[in-house]
C-alpha cells in the first residue's frame, strides 16, 4: 500500500471516528431533552399539537381547537399544570374533558 493510500485510509477512518463520536454526543443531548420534558394536555393551539390529538386525529398539528383537552404538546417537566391560560384553564398531566371537537 502507497503511503497516499495510507493516508487517505487514515483520515476516512478518522472523519468516520469524528463523526460517530459528534452523533453520539447529539444523541445524548436528544435524550436528555426528551427526558426532561412531559406531555401537558389542554395547552396547544389549533394545529400547534405534538401528537394524538383524540380520536379522528392523527399526530402532530391535527388539534382543531385551541386548548383541546386531548391534545398534548411537550413542555418542560414542572410546568403544565402551573401554566396560565385563557378563562381559568390548567394544563394536565392527562387527557382532559374539556374543549374537545364536536
Amino acid at each position: 500500500m502507497s503511503n497516499a493510500s495510507k493516508s487517505a485510509l487514515s483520515g476516512a477512518v478518522l472523519a468516520g471516528a469524528v463523526a460517530a463520536a459528534l452523533s453520539g454526543a447529539q444523541l445524548v443531548t436528544a435524550t436528555d431533552a426528551a427526558a426532561a420534558n412531559v406531555k401537558c394536555y389542554g395547552v396547544a393551539l389549533a394545529g400547534q399539537n405534538d401528537c394524538a390529538a383524540g380520536p379522528g386525529t392523527t399526530c402532530q398539528g391535527t388539534s382543531t381547537i385551541d386548548y383541546q383537552g386531548n391534545a398534548w404538546k411537550y413542555v418542560e417537566e414542572g410546568t403544565c399544570t402551573s401554566m396560565e391560560l385563557p378563562d381559568g384553564r390548567t394544563g394536565s398531566l392527562e387527557p382532559l374533558d374539556r374543549d374537545l371537537p364536536a
